[in-house]
């Protein structure tokens, strides 16, 4: 584990195709006679909208409205606990600006690059034609300093997505951002709305992103991977299912993590200073989480108060109530929260296996006061967890039998910071190839002691193999177990598929998925 301290050198398809065969109909609805309002406002600038309605095309079907936004990637200087430091980010702004679009519109970005170095932006669990994924490399050159790049796509499915550059380290600096996308009709009923990212901390403080990957390079990876210690019946990692390999059930433990960050942020804002919003006793409140985090897994509790999951990574789920939420790097949750305890309360996102955390403030009207900069751990984060296995589907969908079926064995060095999927290194590794309309299983088996929330770019997967498996695109798989990913290639091209720990996949633990 490293701790930080200052002085550190450091195929256009839609939903419905895919619903049909792997969910059936979904839908969600909530008890409740209210009708959704306008969200309260983030801390960070909303980017405004141009919207463009287009003409009827010629046979007489609407073609709708574009959504225009324009994103400048800059260097700017932000305020963390009362320090300023000069850092990556979207319209000067940690996070940046949040976007807001309509199932069924087309979204329309220009990136202007103002940084030193190239980027691009990934659009992260949105199923975009291949040439708007924004992996470098793979799907497009990086956008130089000074230029531009336009993306452009149709938005086919609502919920909470975020964007974030894919370029190298970058991730490990500002450039996040939420993306919203709102249904054309919306079956959640609440009264207010709070969107709330969740990151990780050190660029500025305890010195660069590349100097960390350098030192964790230079270091190995201290006991986390395979090949440091005794595994379960002695054996030696990467070498196949190992002894022990347990399923899915159980709760899932609390691993040190590699890194351990100086700060822990919600919005933007550390401890000192933590983010506020306001509810009204009574209300339904609904809480939109973005885990946006480098190499961070949280563990989230509002104080006085239990939650109810709605949905997972943007798709409804059979709602989960619970005390404490598990949220991966990559994953997001929606929660909605009854109101029924006036007062002014903590919520603690706990960095998972560290004595840190980050916080936000509920206040309710008229309540006065303040929440101690200092965080203690809430008795909610030992109650009842919510946690990414536990989600099932609101109904039973379609058997998926696969055409293809293949271990995915997630491995790591022998005393070096390397990270492996079926032993080989990213970029050093093979293609996984799939043909087009091929339903894929992947058996996710994790030989290593540190948990990896593995993405998939470009599509959307059941999690395990029963008929109510929830629709992801993160998964997050703990040390020793197995997961199963169903999916089906609708979407042609290279996509990348990747532990969403940075770290991790820049010292390889990523694959290109090619759909031919």
């Amino acid at each position: 584990m490293m701790r930080f301290a200052p002085s550190l050198l450091a195929r256009r398809w839609t939903r419905r195709g895919l619903f049909q065969v792997m969910t059936g109909s979904v839908l969600l609805a909530v008890a409740c006679s209210r009708r959704p309002v306008a969200p309260t406002p983030s801390p960070q600038t909303a980017a405004e909208p141009t919207v463009t309605v287009l003409p009827t095309r010629s046979g007489g079907s609407a073609a709708g409205p574009i959504r225009e936004y324009t994103i400048e990637a800059v260097e700017a200087e932000v305020e963390f606990a009362g320090r300023r430091v000069r850092t990556f980010t979207y319209g000067g702004q940690v996070p940046g600006p949040e976007l807001r679009v309509r199932e069924g519109e087309t979204l329309r970005v220009l990136l202007e690059n103002r940084l030193p170095e190239p980027t691009t932006i990934h659009w992260h669990g949105i199923p975009v034609p291949n040439a708007m994924d924004g992996v470098p490399e793979v799907t497009q050159p990086a956008v130089p300093p000074g230029e531009r790049y336009l993306y452009e796509f149709p938005v086919p499915v609502a919920g909470t997505y975020f964007y974030h550059t894919h370029v190298g380290v970058q991730l490990d600096r500002g450039l996040v951002g939420a993306l919203i996308v709102e249904p054309g009709h919306e079956e959640l009923a609440y009264d207010r709305e709070v969107v709330l990212v969740l990151d990780d901390w050190l660029d500025g403080i305890a010195g660069t992103p590349e100097e960390v990957l350098r030192q964790l390079v230079g270091a190995g990876h201290g006991g986390h991977g395979m090949g440091h210690g005794a595994m379960p019946g002695g054996s030696m990692p990467g070498m196949g299912t190992m002894p022990g390999m347990t399923g899915t059930s159980g709760e899932p433990p609390e691993v040190e993590p590699d890194l351990v960050y100086p700060l822990y942020v919600v919005n933007g804002r550390p401890l000192e200073h933590p983010f506020e919003f306001v509810g009204k006793r009574g209300d339904l409140l609904r809480l939109r989480l973005v885990n946006a985090a480098s190499a961070t897994i949280f563990r989230v509790a509002l104080a006085g108060h239990r939650f109810t999951v709605v949905q997972a990574d943007g798709q409804p789920i059979e709602p989960l109530e619970g005390d404490a939420l598990r949220i991966g790097m990559g994953e997001r949750y929606d929660l909605l929260v009854r109101l029924d305890n006036p007062g002014i309360w903590p919520l603690v996102a706990w960095a998972e296996g560290t004595d840190r955390a980050a916080q936000a403030v509920l206040r309710y009207e008229g309540a006065s006061g303040q929440v101690p900069a200092r965080v203690t751990r809430p008795r909610e984060l030992s109650g009842e967890l919510v946690h990414g296995l536990r989600c099932r589907a609101r109904s039973a969908g379609a058997e998926f039998v696969p055409d293809v079926e293949r271990p995915i064995v997630l491995g790591g060095g022998m005393g070096q910071y390397v990270w492996t999927i079926d032993g080989q290194a990213y970029p050093a590794a093979e293609p996984i190839r799939v043909r087009r309309g091929q339903r894929v299983r992947f058996r996710l088996q994790n030989m290593t002691t540190m948990p990896h929330p593995m993405h998939l770019h470009g599509h959307f997967f059941r999690v395990g193999e029963s008929a109510t498996a929830p629709v992801r695109d993160t998964v997050l798989v703990d040390p020793m177990r197995e997961v199963v990913m169903d999916w089906i290639a609708e979407n042609p091209g290279r996509w990348a598929f990747h532990c969403h720990h940075l770290y991790h996949q820049e010292t390889g633990m990523m694959r290109i998925v090619e759909v031919t």
